[in-house]
């Protein structure tokens, strides 16, 4: 067996810890959601234990546990619910191989898993696999990922001759390691939600965008969606907001390529949000921006779900014509990012813990659209 790298991704400490902090040190410390459930004397569990609790933080049957990539996002949902992180090792050998371990019983818990597949992609993805595998193995009740970003969504259908369909090769490979249920935050293609054998709810980062800008009072704001695959989403934006629509006909070159060809509605004069669900390359964005500057638009402001922000995406929004990008913290910022005054990050740790709540106690998550 190889041997272990030392220094390892550190444990997440519980956030309403009662412990001391010579305890916490020892990275195994055991929070009062694992003692045993009381018993009546004849030995059996009383009614109030048989159901759960109306209080996150009182139910023995309810468990948050993190990867490593976005502890931050997982913290704030864990705040926001108060309840505790679940405490776990996860390490690394010489390698790159990943060793995760639970210090926590989740024998019969109903167990959200969050853990978004964004950079470095690969590693996020086998890494929450193998914590599927290690929860499955400890006899969690019910696995439900939370995935703020589905990495390979992109890759949806063939549009091209010998091609893989990644979105539902990593459905197969989630399902395939214990996930019950799958939460997802503006997946790419609605459509990928029926790849999964499983129960999926579909988050939409919307309402927490759609406050942010009604917030603003943009004089005369117009919402453009950058190509016609968008149209639906914007649609819905703009009649949230009260506002026009335009569209800007966009053909796709080559991979994170694409040439702005038009712009179809009146966007002269007017204040302009561009809406997308995914910033990658920023390149995109950019052309869009231009193309609305060229047409006559005042001030151009966008916003998306999810900040990937590869290759020279920041540099390009620094130096574009936006007047702010508004995404949420699905995705982790970069340094880079973080130091772009441009960039405003919204939480929707609030829209995610109320849906993980409305799951566990088997209460609708439609009301969450509103």
């Amino acid at each position: 067996m190889k041997e272990k790298d030392t220094t390892a991704v550190p444990s997440p400490s519980s956030i309403h810890s009662s412990d001391s902090p010579a305890q916490a040190a020892t990275g195994h410390t055991r929070h009062a959601a694992e003692t045993t459930p009381a018993t009546s004397a004849s030995g059996t569990k009383t009614p109030s234990e048989k159901k759960r609790s109306t209080r996150l933080s009182d139910d023995k049957r309810f468990k948050i546990f993190s990867g490593s990539a976005n502890r931050s996002l997982s913290e704030e949902i864990c705040k926001f619910l108060g309840v505790p992180l679940g405490e776990t090792r996860l390490q690394r050998f010489s390698d790159g191989e990943t060793h995760f371990q639970l210090l926590e019983n989740v024998r019969g818990v109903d167990v959200f898993l969050v853990q978004p597949t964004c950079f470095p992609v690969d590693q996020n993805l086998v890494e929450l696999l193998i914590m599927m595998d290690a929860l499955r193995r400890a006899s969690a009740g019910r696995i439900t990922v939370v995935v703020p970003y589905y990495g390979y969504a992109r890759q949806d259908r063939k549009d091209r001759p010998r091609v893989a369909i990644t979105s539902k090769l990593v459905a197969d490979l989630l399902v395939t390691a214990g996930a019950n249920r799958a939460l997802f935050v503006d997946l790419h293609a609605a459509q990928i939600q029926g790849f999964f054998n499983i129960p999926v709810d579909h988050l939409f980062a919307s309402p927490v965008l759609v406050g942010y800008f009604r917030d603003l009072n943009l004089p005369n704001l117009t919402v453009v969606s950058p190509d016609a695959g968008g149209v639906e989403r914007a649609r819905f934006f703009a009649k949230k907001l009260e506002v026009p629509l335009a569209i800007v006909d966009k053909r796709r070159t080559d991979i994170n390529v694409t040439e702005v060809m038009n712009v179809i509605g009146d966007v002269k004069g007017r204040t302009c949000l561009i809406l997308d669900d995914i910033v990658d390359t920023a390149g995109t964005l950019v052309k869009t921006a231009e193309a609305l500057i060229a047409q006559g638009a005042d001030k151009v402001y966008a916003c998306a779900s999810h900040a990937v922000l590869s290759g020279p995406a920041v540099e390009r929004i620094r130096d574009s014509a936006l007047e702010e990008l508004v995404v949420t913290n699905t995705i982790p910022l970069s340094e880079a990012a973080q130091k772009v005054a441009k960039i405003k990050v919204l939480s929707i740790a609030g829209l995610l813990g109320r849906a993980i709540e409305s799951i566990h106690m088997e209460t609708s998550v439609s009301t969450l659209f509103n």
